[in-house]
C-alpha cells in the first residue's frame, strides 16, 4: 500500500500482519511452540525416564559410593550399621526385655536380622525420598530431566545397599541352621514388590518434601513408631494374640510387615505360614500397585513445579 505526503514523496505502509487479532494461544499453535517445563502426558513422561535410565543408574551407583566415602571403613558401613543396630536390639528387647521367648532361640536372632534389614530398605527408600527434590535444588533447576528420575534412583541405591547386605542375611540364616531350600527363590519375587512399593512411596514423599522441607525433621519419630507396629523385634501374632482380632490383622498387613514375614517365612525353616496373615502374596502384591502407580501419578500430576518458588 502507498500514499503520498503534503510534500508529494511517496510513502509505504506495510500490509497487515497474517498474525494479528490471534490469541496467544493460538500463536503458539501455529508455530509450534510449548510451554518451557510444561508436563508431558503420562505416557511420555514414562518414555523419558526410559530415555534416562542410564542417568538413573549411573546417579544412583555414585550416591552410594559417595554416601560412604568419608569414612575410614568405607562401603563396609553399608553392612555394619544394620548389624550394629541388630545387636542394640538383641540386647534390649532378645535378652533384656526376653521378647524372643516365645521362639528358640535358633529362630529369633535371624527373625531379628531379617526384620531390620528388610525395614531399612523402606525406611532408608522414604528418608532418601523426602530429600529427592529439596536437596537436589541446583540439580533439578539447572537440568531438564524427568523429576521421577531422583526418587527411582534414590530408591535403586538402597536396593543395591540390601543386596549387599543379603548375603550377611544369607550368612546369619545358615549359620542357625536354615540351609538353603526351594522356599528361599521366594526372597526375589519378595524383594521385588518392595522395590515397588519403595519407589511409590519414595515420590509420594519426594513431593511432600518438596515443598515442606521440615518434613525430614518429623519422619525420623514416623518411622520409628512404623518399625515398632511392624513387628521387627517381636512376632505380631503371638504378642497381641490377647487383643482384639482387628488390631493384630492392621498390623500384620502392614505392608513392611508383609514384605518382612515373607522374607522370614522364606528363609527360616521353623518360621511356618501360621505366621503369615491370609491372602498374603495378594496383600504383597496389592501394596506395590497400589502405592507404586499412584505415587507416581501423584508424583508426575506436579511434575512441572518442582525447583520453583
Amino acid at each position: 500500500m502507498s500514499d503520498t505526503t503534503h510534500d508529494g514523496a511517496l510513502a509505504t505502509s506495510k500490509p497487515p500482519s497474517q498474525d494479528a487479532g490471534l490469541s496467544p494461544a493460538e500463536l503458539a499453535r501455529k508455530y509450534g511452540l510449548s510451554v518451557s517445563g510444561a508436563r508431558p502426558g503420562l505416557g511420555e513422561y514414562v518414555r523419558q525416564l526410559l530415555g534416562r535410565r542410564h542417568f538413573i543408574m549411573a546417579f544412583s551407583r555414585a550416591k552410594l559410593v559417595a554416601q560412604y566415602s568419608q569414612a575410614k571403613l568405607g562401603q563396609v558401613w553399608q553392612v555394619a550399621t544394620p548389624l550394629l543396630n541388630a545387636a542394640v536390639y538383641f540386647l534390649i528387647f532378645g535378652l533384656i526385655l526376653g521378647a524372643g521367648k516365645q521362639m528358640p532361640k535358633g529362630v529369633y536372632v535371624p527373625f531379628l536380622m531379617m526384620g531390620i534389614f528388610v525395614f531399612t530398605f523402606t525406611q532408608s527408600s522414604l528418608m532418601a525420598g523426602v530429600r529427592a527434590i529439596s536437596g537436589n535444588l541446583g540439580l533439578v533447576r539447572a537440568l531438564h530431566f524427568p523429576r521421577a528420575a531422583l526418587p527411582i534412583s534414590f530408591s535403586l541405591q538402597q536396593l543395591q545397599q540390601l543386596l549387599y547386605s543379603m548375603i550377611v542375611v544369607f550368612i546369619i540364616a545358615i549359620s542357625f541352621g536354615n540351609y538353603p531350600r526351594l522356599s528361599w527363590l521366594l526372597v526375589v519375587p519378595t524383594l521385588a514388590l518392595q522395590f515397588v512399593f519403595n519407589i511409590g512411596l519414595a515420590m509420594i514423599f519426594a513431593r511432600l518434601g518438596s515443598k515442606t522441607p521440615d518434613l525430614a525433621q518429623l519422619m525420623p519419630f514416623v518411622m520409628r513408631t512404623w518399625m515398632y507396629a511392624s513387628g521387627v523385634m517381636f512376632p505380631i501374632g503371638i504378642y497381641l494374640k490377647d487383643q482384639p482380632q482387628w488390631i493384630s490383622d492392621i498390623l500384620l498387613w502392614n505392608p513392611v510387615a508383609i514384605y518382612m514375614d515373607l522374607i522370614r517365612f522364606a528363609l527360616i525353616d521353623n518360621y511356618g505360614s501360621s505366621n503369615l496373615p491370609p491372602h498374603v502374596w495378594l496383600f504383597a502384591v496389592g501394596w506395590a500397585v497400589v502405592v507404586g502407580a499412584g505415587g507416581f501419578v501423584y508424583f508426575w500430576k506436579a511434575e512441572e513445579r518442582y525447583g520453583r518458588g
